[in-house]
């Protein structure tokens, strides 16, 4: 019985115990099994249309940028598909580990506030899910016709598969982490960290960042590019002391 339902039985008698520190190593332990779980469910998942996945999604934005891939080593494409079904698992269930998240921090939010347990879940995933769209149909298409158009023309510009889905995969996963920033303000918020007046107060300091971050991750010195990238950094920046503003902690 995970200490989840043992605290339940205790409400349901009328009696009312503080978790110990061994209470709270035990739910993290059951979070962290449920959390395995569903990513274990999620790869399966993408594992049965590992094919559609990979021909008809990851391989898309090579296609369209007229990549040349090649596979250098033995039974290197069954490892890039085992490694593709892990990271389509863990997107798959990220719904499901935010959740396990948010129930493990519950015993130490008001009960006002554990009413927006689903409504959080439901806004961390979006955020995910748009940052994971956002490199998928921006960032890859501008990085992969840079890499494919940039050099001489006497040099033909072949990409080893593992290295093309080593970029495809760690840019979709960043940036649906970025677009957690938000989501950070809230933790860092509730916690008593972060204040809208500290990140009013570095405001110009943190576009200038973003600037140097979208100079960074966009190819080439294109500076529309670099724009189309730092332009939701600068919202969700936005959003992020919005949200940090609801949710400080009051002293």
């Amino acid at each position: 019985m995970s200490t989840e339902e043992k605290n339940h039985s205790d409400k349901s008698s009328g009696q009312e115990i503080e978790m110990t520190f061994l209470d709270h190593l035990e739910e993290l332990r059951w979070r962290i099994i449920y959390s395995l779980i569903g990513i274990a469910i999620g790869t399966i998942i993408a594992w049965i249309f590992i094919d559609f996945f990979v021909d008809k999604v990851l391989l898309l934005p090579a296609r369209t940028s007229n990549l040349k891939l090649q596979n250098l080593r033995p039974f290197g494409q069954l490892f890039i598909y085992f490694q593709v079904a892990i990271i389509l698992g863990l997107i798959l269930s990220f719904p499901n580990v935010v959740y396990q998240l948010w129930k493990f921090i519950a015993p130490a939010l008001k009960e006002r506030e554990k009413k927006f347990i689903t409504a959080i879940v439901v806004f961390t995933t979006l955020c995910f899910l748009l940052g994971v769209a956002f490199a998928y149909f921006v960032m890859l298409p501008m990085a992969l016709s840079f890499a494919a158009q940039f050099g001489s023309p006497m040099i033909e510009n072949n990409f080893s598969i593992d290295e093309y889905f080593s970029i495809i995969l760690s840019v979709i996963l960043g940036a649906g982490l970025v677009f957690e920033l938000p989501m950070l303000s809230f933790f860092l918020s509730k916690l008593g960290i972060l204040s809208p007046k500290i990140m009013r107060k570095y405001r110009r300091h943190s576009f200038v960042a973003i600037l140097i971050l979208a100079a960074i991750l966009t190819p080439g010195t294109d500076p529309v590019s670099q724009v189309i990238l730092a332009v939701p950094l600068v919202i969700l920046y936005e959003i992020s002391i919005l949200v940090s503003k609801i949710f400080q902690k009051k002293t």
